[in-house]
């Protein structure tokens, strides 16, 4: 990794956590989140995975009015890091660990990878 791709991925684990510690408070079943990126493409190669506790929590967010919830907060931290990204629903994604641990006996790695 490059000292520049370094110094991207450190702003990035930053305003993702921002994004995660407000969704924790606001977000029923909400658990955690992390990127994914290729730093030759980016940051059109930039993924974020929102992790849920259970698919029945999942479901009921997705379902819910409040469903851009995740979206807006992190298009708005982002903003602060003047990331400008087409169709910012192309780059999230939405998982549990309940799927993760069916699926792949709780294996993140192998899971993302």
């Amino acid at each position: 990794m490059r000292k520049t791709d370094k110094k991207t991925d450190n702003e990035l684990r930053l305003v993702l956590t921002d994004v995660c510690e407000q969704a924790l408070k606001d977000i029923d079943g909400f658990q955690w989140l992390t990127h994914l990126v290729n730093y030759d493409d980016y940051p059109n190669s930039l993924k974020i995975v929102c992790v849920f506790d259970t698919k029945e929590n999942l479901n009921n967010y997705l379902q819910s009015d409040d469903n851009q919830a995740l979206v807006s907060l992190i298009q708005s931290e982002f903003k602060t890091m003047n990331i400008k990204l087409k169709r910012m629903v192309d780059h999230i994604s939405y998982d549990t660990e309940e799927n993760c641990l069916q699926q792949h006996n709780g294996n993140w790695a192998l899971r993302l990878g």
